[in-house]
């Protein structure tokens, strides 16, 4: 894993949400000396998975979003391909995309005969 990508994001969410490295380090309960080197592209401080779950909820956002360049296709990937896919259909056709995924959930759901 990419340390320093997971760092400059979190340096980058932290500075949106306008905490200074002091204040960061105080929400999630580190020195802001540990703080800095977690953000810097320099370091090889990579925070725990506790941490990481701290710094997610002290900036209000998702693992995923931290570590989106590092991580291979996945559920979230997926999702986003089919938002992507969705925004460009006309309403009539995301009303036919529903009945055709609620009618395959259905099959789906019926015991084998």
């Amino acid at each position: 894993m990419n340390q320093n990508t997971i760092g400059k994001r979190i340096g980058e969410v932290r500075k949106d949400r306008g905490y200074s490295v002091d204040q960061f380090a105080e929400l999630v309960h580190i020195t802001p000396v540990y703080a800095r080197q977690i953000e810097s592209e320099k370091s090889s401080k990579a925070p725990s998975l506790p941490l990481l779950i701290d710094i997610c909820n002290a900036l209000q956002v998702s693992p995923d979003y931290l570590m989106r360049d590092l991580l291979v296709k996945n559920e979230m990937t997926e999702i986003r391909e089919l938002e992507i896919l969705w925004r460009e259909l006309t309403p009539s056709k995301q009303a036919l995309v529903t009945a055709m995924i609620k009618a395959a959930l259905e099959t789906c759901s019926e015991p084998a005969t």
